[in-house]
C-alpha cells in the first residue's frame, strides 16, 4: 500500500461530506482548498491531529452553528485560523480582511472566470 492509499487522520473527520465510495467530497472549490491546507500544515507540523480536532470541534459547536452542519466548512476556516492565530502564523485581523477581500473579489468576477485577489473593487494597488 502507498502512501497515497492511506487516508489521512483528518480525512476521516467526523462531518465530512463523502461520495458513495468513502471518499472526500466538497460542495465548493474552496472547501477542498481549506481543506487542503490544513493536510498540509498538519503534515508540517503546525498542529497535532489532536490539536486540529479539538479546534474544529469546538467551533462546529458554537451557539448558532447551522444545525443541518450546512456550515461546516465555515466552523472548518475559522478553526484553521484561530489555530494560525493562536500559533503567531496569522493574526485574526489580518485572517478577516483577507477573507472579506476574497469574497468581494468573488463577487466582483464573471462566471466562469478565475477569482483572483485582485478582482477585489476596495484592494488597494501594491
Amino acid at each position: 500500500m502507498s502512501a497515497y492509499d492511506t487516508l489521512s487522520p483528518l480525512a476521516q473527520s467526523p462531518g465530512l461530506p463523502k461520495s458513495a465510495e468513502g471518499d472526500p467530497v466538497f460542495a465548493e472549490p474552496w472547501h477542498a482548498t481549506a481543506f487542503a491546507l490544513t493536510v498540509h500544515l498538519h503534515q508540517k507540523g503546525v498542529f497535532s491531529w489532536t490539536e486540529w480536532a479539538d479546534a474544529l470541534s469546538s467551533e462546529v459547536k458554537k451557539p448558532g452553528r447551522a444545525e443541518d452542519g450546512g456550515d461546516y466548512f465555515d466552523a472548518w476556516v475559522d478553526a484553521l485560523s484561530g489555530l494560525l492565530a493562536a500559533r503567531g502564523l496569522a493574526d485574526a485581523a489580518t485572517v478577516l480582511t483577507l477573507q472579506k477581500s476574497w469574497q468581494r473579489a468573488a463577487e466582483a468576477t464573471p462566471h466562469g472566470e478565475p477569482i483572483r485577489l485582485e478582482n477585489d473593487p476596495e484592494r488597494l494597488p501594491a
